[in-house]
Parts: C-alpha cells; structure tokens; sequence
C-alpha cells in the first residue's frame, strides 16, 4: 500500500450562497487543506487527515464527508465541548467573499503534543497552508514542528501560501511563514499572496527567494493564465485549461490537492501540473468547494479531448 499523503489544518462546514433575493445557501465543506486532501484522494492517492473537530453535529458531519471521500480520519481529534468552524460565501459582480465564524474552535486549539509523530514519518506527503498556521499560536507551533519532523523523517513537504491577514498581521505571517518556507520542498504559491509575503512583484524573483530558502519545486499558480513550474534546473509555464467557470471558491486547493497525486504518483512536475491546471479548472464550474472537485476520470477525459 503507498505511504498516503497526510494534510494538516481546519475543516469547516460552508454555506455558499446559491440565490441572492431572498439569500439562500447551500451546505457544503470546507476549509483548504481539508479540499486538498479530498481532491488528491478523488484522483487515488491514499490520504489523511491531521485536526480536531468540535464533538458537535457539524464535527460529525466532516467525519462522515471524510469517510465518504476516503480520507482517514483517525488523527483527527473530536474536542469534548469544542466547536467545529463555520464560513459563508456570497457573490457578486466583484467575485465571491468569504465570511468566517472559527474563533476558538477546536483546529484552533490544537498543540504541538497532540501531533501523532509516527504518522508523520510513515507518510509519503505531509502538506499544510498559511491557514493551518495562522489559525492560533499554538496549531502555527505544531504546524512547523510538524514540517520539521517530516523533513527530518525524509518525509516530501508541501506547502501552500494561503495568506489570510484576517487570521494574522502581515509582519507575522512573513516570519512565520519564512520559517515554513525553509522546511518545505514543494511550495504552492499564489500571486497575492506570496508578493505580500515576500514583498516582491518579479514572478521569477519571487521564484527565486523561494529555491533560495531550500525549496527544490515551486507550482505558482496563476488563474486564469495557468502555472509556472519552476525546478532549480529549469522553469516553464504550463498552458491553462479553460472552462465557463461560475464558482472559483477552492479551486487552488484542488490545483493542489491533484498535483501532489500525480506528482507522488511518479509523474514529472510539469505534466503534474498540466493535470492539475484540468482538475482545477473543473472544479469552478460548480458550485461550492467540495462538490465539484472532479474525479480522475473527468479530469482524464478532459486531458484527452484537449490532446
């Protein structure tokens, strides 16, 4: 059996708005690394799993959608007495927004000694965001000493930017993150966030900063444009998928959630990301973060009739 890819963060129930007058939302998931790990089970990579959810009905309901989805559970806690977060969105002729209700919740509380480290280092992937750590101090320490004890174990590291400055300030976020670029070896970056981060408006010099902490392959997505997959020995832009897209809401997580399949599936960086770039434009032509993500067969079928 392959040593599965282990993802690290918060799960949230949403409520994603599908009619504007009178409002009304449709339930859903998410929460970003939670989507990724879904969307790299969905295209057979073995998954799991790293949190706490609160022991409420919405708690309930993520363990039940793991299950489904094939993403083990087992290291996720269930918090006696803690809440599980929640988030609406909504749109407009502006895009979608997103609106948070997780202060306190049981992710949140999550430590350092809660981490199981020999899951860690029996996994092939351990990947988290810029969310898992910005959530509180205390899942931001177990985060990076979750990265550093995969690191030590030879454990392949990815990381998405995923800045929030709602969760954190941005002096924070830049130290912190800075800490998890120099234990990541597969970083995720999208272009707000990381020119925030870094304080650079360069594609390849940002790129550049990045190889420069010890990163050794960067997927930079750009939308609409596609991806730029960037090696210390070679970087190319790799051609967008294009579709009529009516909901981007966690499109990036599923970029990355499929590249790291095909990526720990044996494939080479850019026809990862060439795969990756299908999945996710897939995924905006529904509505909702989870729902959507497509299977491998979609995704395969796509890649055919584009070939």
């Amino acid at each position: 059996m392959s040593k599965p890819i282990l993802a690290y963060g918060e799960a949230m129930v949403e409520f994603n708005q599908r009619i504007e007058s009178p409002r009304q939302y449709l339930q859903g998931f998410g929460g970003d690394t939670s989507n990724f790990a879904i969307a790299a089970a969905r295209q057979g990579a073995a998954c799991a799993y790293l949190s706490a959810v609160g022991d409420d009905h919405f708690g309930q309901d993520l363990l039940d959608l793991w299950r489904r989805e094939n993403v083990d559970a087992q290291h996720v806690a269930v918090q006696a007495g803690g809440s599980t977060g929640l988030y609406f969105v909504t749109h407009d002729q502006e895009g979608h927004h997103f609106h948070y209700r997780r202060a306190g919740s049981a992710a949140s509380r999550y430590r350092t000694a809660d981490l199981p480290l020999q899951a860690i280092a029996s996994a092939g992937a351990l990947h988290l965001s810029g969310i898992s750590l910005a959530i509180s101090e205390s899942a931001c320490d177990a985060g990076l000493a979750a990265l550093a004890h995969a690191r030590a174990a030879g454990v392949t590291t990815s990381l998405d930017t995923n800045l929030r400055l709602r969760l954190w300030p941005l002096e924070r976020a830049r130290e912190k993150m800075a800490e998890a670029f120099r234990l990541c070896d597969v970083c995720l970056p999208s272009w707000e966030d990381v020119s925030m981060l870094t304080g650079l408006d360069d594609r390849d010099a940002i790129v550049d900063q990045l190889l420069d902490y010890g990163v050794r392959l960067v997927a930079f997505k750009l939308g609409h444009e596609g991806c730029y997959v960037a090696t210390p020995q070679e970087r190319r832009m790799v051609a967008p998928y294009p579709v009529v897209a009516l909901d981007a809401t966690g499109a990036g997580d599923c970029f990355g959630g499929a590249f790291m399949a095909e990526l720990m599936a044996g494939s080479d960086p850019f026809r990862a990301a060439r795969y990756a770039n299908v999945a996710a434009a897939l995924s905006t032509t529904g509505y909702g973060a989870v729902e959507p993500i497509p299977r491998r067969a979609k995704v395969e079928a796509a890649l055919q009739a584009a070939a």
